[in-house]
Parts: structure tokens; C-alpha cells; sequence
């Protein structure tokens, strides 16, 4: 199985972090995770990043800086996680693939089943 590397947007704004569920039909899915995607050959991380975001959420962001990376394998995916602290810059957020969202505080994150790895990030944050 190839490993892939995913970008993952940590958008923080008045102290709450983005989080959207993910569709009820992907792998891990109605889980809770950062949103972003797969990097295609040629991006970098960083424009891999806006991309699935403008896809996603149909909103820019500022990407202020790479927080760290997570190893994620089972019997599905192998990826490396690479999430980045970042800003809402302009546009309404409308979901095209995630079931729902919300804005949480840091404490409100043991409310939500996270997907595997994005689970683990949230000790850095």
C-alpha cells in the first residue's frame, strides 16, 4: 500500500477551532477531523492545503504555520498528516462533502469522536 501525504487545516478564530464530520459514506466516516485533503504530484503542501479548502468549505485561508505531522496506517490508508495552524481569510463556509461543522473551544474536543490521528494532534494544540 503506497503512503500519501494529507494536508489538514487547523483554522483557529476567536479561540475556537474549525472541526467538520466526516461524509457518512467515506473511510472513517461521520468521524470529526480537521479538514483538508490529499496533496496531488506537483503541489506543495501549502497549496495542496488551499485547494481542498476552497473545494471543501468554499472559503480562503492564511496558513500561518505547520504544526506538526502525524503517521496514520490500517487496513485502508497509509498517509502522512501534515496539519498547519491557520486563518479564515474571506468567504462563507458551505460544506460540499462534510456532513456537518461546528466552532469549538479546546475543551469542547472530548466532546467529538475524532478520526484517527487528527485525535492525536489535539495534544499539541
Amino acid at each position: 500500500m503506497d503512503k500519501f501525504d494529507v494536508v489538514a487545516a487547523i483554522i483557529i478564530k476567536d479561540d475556537k477551532f474549525f472541526i467538520a464530520q466526516r461524509n457518512r459514506n467515506k473511510h472513517m466516516g461521520l468521524s470529526w477531523e480537521f479538514p483538508g485533503g490529499k496533496v496531488e504530484i506537483g503541489e506543495t503542501f501549502e497549496i495542496a492545503l488551499k485547494r481542498e479548502i476552497k473545494e471543501e468549505l468554499n472559503i480562503d485561508i492564511n496558513i500561518n504555520k505547520k504544526l506538526g505531522e502525524e503517521n496514520y496506517k490500517d487496513d485502508k490508508i497509509n498517509v502522512k498528516l501534515h496539519y498547519f495552524i491557520c486563518s479564515h481569510a474571506n468567504g462563507e463556509i458551505i460544506l460540499s462533502e462534510h456532513e456537518d461543522s461546528a466552532w469549538v473551544t479546546k475543551n469542547e474536543f472530548k466532546n467529538y469522536k475524532f478520526a484517527e490521528g487528527d485525535s492525536d494532534i489535539i495534544n499539541l494544540l
